[in-house]
């Protein structure tokens, strides 16, 4: 009975880390748009106070929206159950984890233009845009179109998400860098995501309170 409960509780589990991924990480693009608005062509500026408050901000939430994208990835895994397919999984995991790694490697970078005494402040910002919209938000789009499709051969999610999943992802995966702002469809996608699964899945607690 108690594994039970536990399974029932998993779709609320990814819900919850797919919303809660979606605004942190958001957010940090956003203050880091914000705060470094050259972009990886832009010219080279030192960042002031307020835009040195605004990256570490960002920094500090990005960890934060890692932690919660693993765990939406392991909730989202174990909502297929034993229909899991080993190749679509494979690229699943390895997507979202190298996500991961460029979104950290990203922060790293940003962090530099924290540094007053660097001598050339705009390697940090140039090398984080690099790191965020082309690497991290391409393995994005991996993982937004293997999930669309796990969703769609599963029959865990609807066919419009499953289409507005399709198009995200290639939208990132072609349009990539070209497009300031592009990279929050990302997070966009997680959070009707998640907000599916939680509207769906919301009952399964009432549903449990009468077998305790």
């Amino acid at each position: 009975m108690e594994r039970k409960h536990e399974r029932l509780a998993t779709p609320w589990a990814a819900g919850v880390a797919g919303v809660v991924f979606a605004v942190l990480m958001a957010a940090a693009i956003v203050l880091m748009r914000i705060a470094l608005p050259g972009g990886a062509g832009g010219d080279e500026v030192t960042a002031d106070a307020g835009q040195r408050s605004a990256v570490r901000t960002a920094l500090a939430l990005l960890p934060f929206a890692g932690i919660a994208f693993l765990w939406f990835m392991g909730a989202l895994r174990e909502q297929t159950g034993e229909a899991e397919d080993r190749f679509f999984s494979t690229v699943f995991l390895g997507s979202g984890l190298v996500f991961v790694a460029a979104l950290f490697g990203a922060a790293a970078a940003a962090g530099t233009v924290l540094d007053e005494s660097q001598q050339h402040p705009a390697f940090g910002r140039h090398f984080a845009y690099a790191l965020l919209t082309t690497y991290a938000m391409r393995m994005a789009a991996v993982f937004i179109i293997t999930t669309s499709t796990i969703g769609r051969r599963s029959g865990v999610l609807p066919r419009p998400l499953v289409a507005l999943g399709y198009l995200a992802g290639l939208a990132l995966l072609v349009v990539g860098a070209n497009v300031p702002w592009s990279e929050l469809v990302f997070p966009a996608w997680a959070l009707l995501l998640g907000l599916n699964i939680l509207r769906g899945r919301r009952p399964a607690r009432s549903r449990s309170a009468p077998s305790t």
